[in-house]
């Protein structure tokens, strides 16, 4: 009995072990299988195609990091140009988390934001284009359920995955603020909110030296496209650096490879109040006079820094704009400012002193069956004889034209050696990129096959003609008189700087160490401070500095003919210690043209102006107003910090009612009186007339990032005080 039992356990046993035999056969022949198919997928095109598909569907690579153009500074770091991340807005509506009955419920309410916010499209506008493309997508969902449904394997194009919301592209601090918004402030694969980046340059300034500058293209990625934004275009924009985006949990997310470097920026010489007022300056002297076009441009004289530079031209609708640049590229003839090289060309030779004298009569010298013509030869007043240095004082083109003769007319060479020895024809290269001859002056030579040498033409050089000199030669000229005969090279590009470190640090390029013998130097100083005291320029002569240069007025050769002038006054102030020297043209102006009258007053305005801000005054030019109040200044902010202030000070302080931490403070004959501040955790902070710290302390504990500009207190903020908080804006804040 017992060993049947046995038996029957054993066979029993038998038939579990067989049944478990078979099912691991089967599972290690579909281990097998598994094998099989993974290495087949693994190392065959099968496999390959698989694998691509699916990163095609989780991963999309090799998308470009824009890097950050560098930004371009005036010389007390200032900005003129920077570079701004701003937003392209789209929903996707085959976002994955999107759901229909969420997006009905609170379209209405997005819309009416969106319409407050971007008024250009009403709420029912925004609502009608939101819901269109939701509609679009379920159009396109049916189609394609219907072509499998039919056995068609066909794709249906998706028009309605991405669909644009706002037609501007908005700011960091707009697109936090859309984040909140009803349907748009949950994930973005729930509200299918897209923010498409690009970067944009902007100008704090608006169009304050734009031509200097430049522009870039429209599409950044091209670069600039004039000014400094294209001569220094590779520096400026930076490496470009490589990402993929990873789809993680129905979320796609962005994975750095190569990290972008940003471009380079530019510190340059330029003067943020100079140049507002240069260009003030020449826009209301254009606009007086009518003209078609005007360049000024001052410049430190030591330094050779160029301060300010305007380049205005007469756009079709009549207003006056940044155009052509007008100081390196405006080829004419200088006229009368030339003079005062050929005086320096004949002194140094010793061909004349400034005392030497020519006849002159009524203003009329013939040569060579040409009539030399000064100003004043249609009066029929008999001069008799002039000086050298009256002949530069009333800008006379006899006396000119007499001097050359005198020295040069048998070895017209030898003048325009003189010319080559002062460093006028020296080509050089400038901040602002120029085509062909630009910028180089184009002075004529005898012999020289390209330019023709006329036997007229000595004498016409004289007094400014049959040549070309763009303005910056001139002043660059003239700022070597004014720097003790030694020729710079003006420049804007100051420092260029790479991660917060200075790189490279510009000096001016010395074009001449010495233009002429010193007593020539002091002679031709005192014939220009001539021109001001007893000549053509006397309306130039200011109340507050003297002031020495020389005016100039110039047919404009068009067509082989001659139509229009070109007038222009080229100086420098103070004249008996120099700072600055100021170039100024006016092209075609309305009226009787005068060097003096229109460019010389836009000198005076641009001179007084600046010597009134820039210039330090003495003790002496400070007396003390006894109408002033003697107490200092106190800051708002902490008001602990500053009643240990008051004490040290031994300057009476109020009290508040009830204890406070930060207080507005205002001043009376007695006391500094604290008034409370009043702080919500939910509404931005007033911290106008707070120093940097308080300031900096009380909007980052609010939770905003913080834009500083300027030094000294707050004077106004981005930000209103007391708008609704939304933590991560950055807000601006300007001091002085």
């Amino acid at each position: 009995m017992m060993k049947e039992k046995n038996e029957q356990e054993r066979r029993k046993k038998k038939g579990v072990m067989g049944r478990y035999g078979l099912i691991v056969f089967f599972l290690m022949l579909f281990a097998f299988m598994i094998i099989v198919t993974a290495g087949k997928l693994a190392f065959s095109s099968e496999g390959k195609r698989w694998r691509e598909v699916g990163e095609k569907e989780t991963v999309i690579r090799d998308r470009v990091i824009l890097p950050e153009r560098g930004s371009i500074y005036t010389h007390d770091a200032r900005l003129l140009a920077t570079t701004e991340p701003l937003y392209s807005i789209y929903m996707d509506f085959w976002a994955d988390g999107m759901v229909k009955d969420s997006l009905y419920k609170h379209v209405g309410d997005l819309s009416i934001a969106l319409a407050k916010k971007y008024p250009d499209r009403t709420a029912s506008q925004y609502k009608s284009l939101i819901l269109n493309g939701w509609k679009m997508r379920e159009e396109e969902q049916r189609q394609i359920r219907e072509n499998q449904a039919r056995g068609i394997d066909k794709r249906v194009p998706i028009r309605s995955r991405y669909v644009k919301i706002l037609r501007r592209d908005i700011s960091y601090v707009d697109l936090k603020e859309i984040r909140t918004y009803p349907f748009w402030n949950q994930r973005s694969n729930r509200s299918g909110l897209i923010a498409e980046e690009r970067n944009a340059r902007k100008k704090p300034f608006g169009n304050l030296a734009t031509r200097t500058v430049g522009n870039v293209y429209k599409d950044l990625d091209k670069g600039g496209a004039s000014g400094l934004e294209l001569k220094y275009d590779s520096l400026l924009r930076g490496i470009p650096g490589v990402k993929f985006r990873q789809k993680i949990q129905g979320k796609w997310m962005d994975v750095v490879e190569k990290p972008a470097q940003a471009g380079w920026d530019i510190v340059t010489t330029l003067d943020a109040e100079i140049q507002d007022i240069t260009e003030r300056a020449l826009r209301e002297k254009l606009i007086e006079t009518e003209a078609e076009s005007g360049t000024a441009i001052i410049m430190d004289v030591r330094s050779g820094e160029i301060r300010g530079i305007a380049n205005l031209d007469r756009m079709s609708n009549g207003d006056y704009a940044e155009g052509n640049p007008n100081a390196f590229s405006y080829m004419n003839e200088p006229g009368s400012t030339f003079k005062t090289v050929t005086a320096m060309v004949a002194l140094d030779d010793g061909v004349i002193t400034p005392t030497d004298s020519f006849h002159v009569g009524n203003g009329l010298f013939q040569y060579n069956r040409r009539w030399v013509r000064d100003h004043y030869w249609r009066r029929g007043q008999d001069r008799g004889y002039l000086t050298v240095a009256e002949g530069i004082a009333i800008s006379s083109n006899v006396v000119m034209s007499k001097i050359a003769l005198k020295g040069y007319e048998e070895n017209p060479r030898k003048f325009v050696e003189g010319i080559d020895r002062i460093g006028l024809r020296k080509q050089l290269q400038w901040d602002v990129p120029l085509r062909g001859i630009e910028g180089t002056s184009s002075i004529r030579f005898p012999d020289d096959k390209q330019n023709y040498w006329s036997k007229t033409t000595l004498p016409w050089m004289s007094f400014g003609y049959e040549t070309q000199i763009p303005p910056i030669y001139m002043l660059m000229f003239y700022n070597a008189i004014a720097n003790d005969g030694k020729m710079i090279k003006p420049y804007i590009a100051k420092e260029f700087i790479k991660d917060g470190k200075v790189i490279q640090r510009m000096e001016a390029e010395v074009v001449n160490p010495k233009i002429c013998k010193e007593n020539t130097l002091k002679q031709v100083h005192e014939m220009l401070v001539g021109v001001i005291e007893n000549g053509t320029a006397k309306v130039v002569a200011s109340d507050y500095f003297p002031v020495a240069g020389k005016t100039g007025t110039a047919q404009i050769a068009s067509g082989g003919s001659y139509g229009g002038y070109y007038v222009s006054f080229c100086g420098y102030f103070p004249a008996d210690e120099p700072m600055y020297t100021i170039f100024v043209g006016i092209r075609k102006p309305k009226g009787v043209p005068s060097g003096g009258g229109m460019a010389g007053m836009v000198f005076k305005q641009i001179a007084e102006q600046t010597y009134i801000r820039k210039v330090q005054l003495t003790v002496k030019d400070c007396p003390v107003d006894s109408l002033l109040r003697k107490e200092p200044p106190l800051k708002n902010g902490n008001w602990s910090h500053n009643r240990k202030m008051l004490t040290i000070l031994g300057l009476p302080a109020g009290e508040t009612e009830e204890p406070t931490e930060w207080v507005k403070v205002k001043a009376d004959s007695a006391v500094y009186m604290p008034q409370p501040l009043a702080l919500n955790g939910s509404l931005v902070p007033d911290v106008r007339g707070m120093g940097a710290r308080d300031a900096l302390y009380l909007l980052e504990e609010a939770g905003l990032r913080v834009h500083l500009n300027g030094a000294g207190r707050v004077v106004s903020q981005s930000i209103s005080p007391g708008s609704r908080l939304v933590k991560g804006v950055t807000i601006a804040i300007t001091l002085k």
